[in-house]
Order: structure tokens, then sequence, then C-alpha cells
């Protein structure tokens, strides 16, 4: 029997995986890629008993494969907040898939785990940008506002590594970044004792310098984008840059394009909760997906983004 553990390689997906470990501790193949290799689990030929652990990767993206894995009699747990789609029902599937727009993957399994690791949860929602939910979880942990404010900086440092479109743009491949993670419970002794996070703290802090001097084009009332050139340094910043912009512009959607061959990657992020759902915009398009309050769309044609630009002024509608 062997093991698997498929993550995400942001924040969310380094810190789901690394609580339940620290709960569950086994020697395991690891899984992972940039924050947009999403269709990670087609990447194992289970056998017959493996166990595999799947983190924050959306299930209707990956459900052949998940299919495939159930049918041959692998053993799989599958922790989400991206959209599922239909979720099959099998005695060998452990689904834990919460689409909330207030939660995160690591705060699914700080569900799961009753809390046991719950300072890696409130890194995992401030790498994701859910400041208040992160914020509130922190609230019975009885730390310093100095301590929560060093979780936000690690978790959106963690974030930051994560994007590029290959793991040639990053600084740490995902994989190692969480070895480097396994032997700490306590993310400010991690943070403290890491050179891997000033690293990014410092990197990230350069590319977000050369992102906010770009100019910013307002889509009707409802909308502003910015287009962000192919390059490395604007790979790496864009999920941070997306956030950034969403906390400035809190009453607009975000729209995040980086140009590449042919076209572009969108980031997507809505305005405050309530507002229109992400995800419901972004699967009008071939390659879109994610979740009410972030999503994309991995490859929009150059002649699709009139098409996009005109769905901005008219949004989704709210995430039921």
């Amino acid at each position: 029997m062997r093991f698997y553990d498929i993550f995400n390689g942001d924040a969310d997906g380094l810190c789901a995986l690394h609580q339940l470990r620290l709960a569950d501790p086994h020697t395991s193949t690891l899984i992972t890629g940039v924050k947009r290799d999403i269709a990670l689990l087609a990447r194992v030929a289970p056998e017959p008993g493996d166990e595999l652990t799947v983190l924050d990767i959306s299930l209707d993206r990956n459900r052949e494969a998940l299919l495939g894995a159930l049918h041959v009699g692998a053993r799989v747990r599958y922790f989400d907040h991206h959209f599922a789609g239909e979720i099959p029902q099998h005695p060998l599937l452990e689904a834990h898939i919460d689409t909330s727009a207030t939660v995160c993957t690591s705060l699914i399994v700080d569900r799961h785990l009753q809390g046991r690791y719950r300072a890696w949860a409130v890194v995992a929602a401030f790498g994701d940008n859910l400041r208040a939910e992160a914020r509130a979880a922190a609230s019975g942990l009885g730390m310093a506002h100095a301590d929560i404010e060093t979780l936000r900086e690690l978790g959106e440092c963690l974030n930051y590594n994560a994007y590029g479109q290959a793991l040639a743009d990053l600084h740490f491949d995902p994989a190692e970044l969480y070895r480097r993670m396994r032997p700490y419970a306590d993310p400010l002794a991690f943070r403290a004792q890491s050179p891997e996070v000033e690293v990014l703290r410092r990197a990230s802090a350069q590319d977000l310098q050369r992102a906010l001097a770009l100019r910013i084009e307002h889509i009707g009332n409802s909308a502003v984008m910015v287009t962000l050139p192919d390059e490395p340094w604007s790979r790496r910043i864009a999920g941070n840059f997306a956030n950034a912009l969403a906390r400035r512009h809190r009453d607009r959607i975000v729209a995040l394009l980086l140009r590449t061959g042919g076209g572009y990657q969108v980031s997507l992020r809505a305005p405050d909760p309530g507002g229109p759902a992400m995800h419901l915009l972004a699967h009008e398009f071939e390659s879109g997906g994610g979740r009410a309050r972030s999503a994309g769309i991995q490859f929009l044609p150059e002649s699709d983004l009139a098409r996009l630009m005109a769905r901005l002024q008219r949004p989704a509608a709210p995430d039921a």
C-alpha cells in the first residue's frame, strides 16, 4: 500500500496538508505544482489499497481521474472548497467539500481536526485573502496582534510562491517548501527560523512595487482591470497583486490579465461578500473555474477579450 498526498502548491494546499500530517504522520509521495496545476490526480497511477489524500483542487476538474482511482480500489480523502459539481457516492471516497465563500480548504481541515493545529489554518486563510475569517479563527488562540500579523505575512508569502507558469518561475518548489515546513507545529517558529520565508518576503515586495506602477483600467462602474506583461515577476505576483487590488477596490470586480502566447491568463476577484460569484462568470469561458470570491481562466484567447470585458459590466449573480 502506498500513500499519495496530492495538493495545490499555494498557501491553502500547503497548510491543509501540513495540518493533516501533523495529526497523522505518513511517509508519502508528494504530487503538487504551481497554483494553476489543478489536474493533479491524473499524475497518479494508483493500485488497489493505495490511499490518496487530495487537497485544494477542484473535484470537477479531476473527476475522471478520481473515478478511475476509486474503480481500481484506491481509498480517497478529498478536502476542497472549489466548485465540485456532483460529488460521487462511493464507499472508498471520503469527501469534505464546502464551497461557501467564507472558507478555504485549510479551514475545512481545521474543522475536521477540531482546531488541533488552527494557527496553520489561520496562515492559509490569510494567504487566500480571507482576512476576516483568518482573524475570526485566530481570536480563540490568545495570540498577540503582532503574532497574528506575522501569520498574515507568512500566509501571503507562501501564497506568492505558488504563482508562475512553471516551477522555474517560482522561488521554491512547493513540495520542497512543504518539506521545510514539516518539522514545525508552530508557524511562528517556522517564520522565525526559515530563511525561505525571508527570501519570499523581500521578493514579493519588489514584485508588488512593479505591479502597482501599472495602469488600472476602469470597466464601466463594476470592474477594474490590469494587464500584466509576460514576465516571470508578473506571473509570480499575480495572486497577491489581485488580492491587493481587491482590498483597494472593495466594491468592484478585479480582473487581472497576464499576457501569454496568443491570449491571456485571467485572475478574478469578487467584491465584498454578497457580490457576484466569480466562478459563475469564469465558467462561461472554456478553461474557467474557481470559487465564488476568487476564480480564473487558464487561457483566454485574444478574440474573447471583448466578451470578457462586456461580461465584467454585467457580472454573474451572487453565489447561492
